[in-house]
């Protein structure tokens, strides 16, 4: 056997051993963004893919990419569900037929589905927008969580990954729903890798800044607000399959934190190095902000705030 050989089918074996190669995965949200990015790295990657979103006809999409894509001839392969995470029964049956996709049990499971929120302070932050929110960035992970963990651990292997944020640890003023559904989804990830220890299982949170998705123009930030956070996702916003791979690269690592941009580890450690000054620079922003707000006459109507409300069946597909 040749050396060139040899070094390929290391390699493959190495690949193999690696929990992000050759898995059986699920990924909710799927239809769009980082979803659909880690569906089409992880066919590439020679996996089974579950795609799942409340979208179903943007989840096809997703494999329809796959299947048109150089993914099949390394061994991928995907299926399109519906499913709305923020309902624990849906995720139960996600579980369920998944397993009869693959033949056996999930091996990887990603629980990305999502929503962007923000605009207003708290108490002018609707109930409504609340709900929303935390159903979907929050209990949407919870339900990820419960239903595959045991599954995971039965199995003695595999891992999961959470998609959390830098906002569920920066607590940037006008975001207060988003930020708590993130650092619940972070504090529930750091909770799981610790009673995963010695189960085989690898737990990763990933927490990025701003990624290019439609997480912003399809979610219910308010006013200006939108326009400013979709011209910092064009501006400094990285591409979702850079973030994707770092974050399947540091599971098969066993890495907790996934901080991929700079931003996001410049604030990780000023809070945590420099909480004073942190807390007064999120003061200044806030300050800032409530000096850009419209006056009172340009208020949004009830008609718009309605028209947002309508948006969010929509926006639990947004990744």
């Amino acid at each position: 056997m040749g050396l060139r050989q040899r070094l390929t089918d290391r390699l493959v074996a190495n690949n193999n051993n690696r929990t992000s190669y050759t898995c059986n995965a699920v990924v909710t949200g799927a239809g769009s963004g980082i979803g659909r990015a880690y569906a089409l790295e992880l066919a590439h990657r020679g996996g089974a893919v579950v795609c799942a979103d409340i979208n179903l006809k943007a989840a096809a999409e997703t494999v329809a990419m796959i299947e048109a894509s150089a993914a099949p001839a390394k061994g991928g392969k995907a299926w399109a569900t519906r499913c709305d995470v923020s309902k624990l029964t849906q995720v139960e049956k996600l579980a369920k037929d998944a397993e009869k996709f693959f033949g056996g049990p999930a091996s990887l499971v990603i629980n990305n589905a999502g929503i962007g929120t923000g605009g207003d302070v708290v108490g002018d932050t609707s109930m409504a927008d609340w709900k929303a929110t935390i159903d979907v960035n929050l209990w949407g992970v919870i339900n990820g969580c419960h239903v595959f963990a045991p599954r995971l651990r039965r199995l003695g292997r595999g891992g999961i990954i959470n998609v959390c944020s830098t906002a569920g640890f920066s607590a940037a003023p006008l975001m207060s729903a988003y930020n708590v559904s993130k650092a619940g989804a972070l504090a529930l990830s750091e909770t799981l890798a610790a009673e995963m220890a010695g189960s085989g299982v690898a737990v990763s949170a990933l927490c990025p800044t701003f990624v290019k998705t439609n997480i912003v123009s399809d979610g219910l930030i308010a006013g200006q607000n939108a326009g400013i956070a979709n011209r910092a996702v064009a501006l400094t916003g990285r591409s979702p399959a850079k973030i994707v791979k770092q974050s399947l690269d540091a599971l098969d690592h066993q890495q907790l934190y996934v901080v991929p941009q700079i931003e996001a580890k410049l604030i990780w450690n000023i809070k945590r190095h420099a909480p004073n000054a942190y807390l007064t620079g999120t003061r200044l922003m806030a300050r800032l902000a409530d000096r850009r707000k419209p006056a009172a006459a340009n208020v949004p109507t009830d008609n718009t705030v309605v028209n947002l409300s309508q948006t969010k069946t929509r926006a639990k597909a947004a990744s």
